[in-house]
């Protein structure tokens, strides 16, 4: 258990940096292009999120054959536990899109 847990909350914060650091150098280098900031933040915020999730659970389609691999021999629990560590994943992705929404929520119009 101690192990999932350690898993999923890496899985979790990796997808949340992915999309908070992307986004924030991508608001840099809009300052360095003289673009506005905060909708570039808010579009590349946006466009990260899946590939934060891809990233966060291996980066292949690995995770995929396991989950199909499993519950073809009949075991589910490692099944849901790939599964689990996916939606970790997404909420990280998904918290940190939505943090990078309400700090720009003033700027952009």
């Amino acid at each position: 258990m101690n192990e999932f847990l350690s898993k999923a909350g890496l899985d979790f914060f990796m997808a949340f940096g992915i999309v908070l650091g992307g986004s924030l150098i991508a608001g840099v280098g809009a300052v360095f292009m003289l673009m506005p900031p905060a909708t570039v933040i808010l579009d590349t915020a946006v466009r990260l999120k899946i590939w934060a999730i891809v990233a966060a659970i291996g980066g292949s389609i690995d995770p995929v054959r396991v989950i199909e691999s499993n519950i073809s021999a009949g075991l589910i629990s490692p099944a849901i536990q790939q599964v689990s560590f996916i939606i970790f994943a997404f909420l990280g992705a998904h918290t940190a899109t939505e943090l990078v929404k309400l700090i720009c929520k003033g700027a952009v119009t």
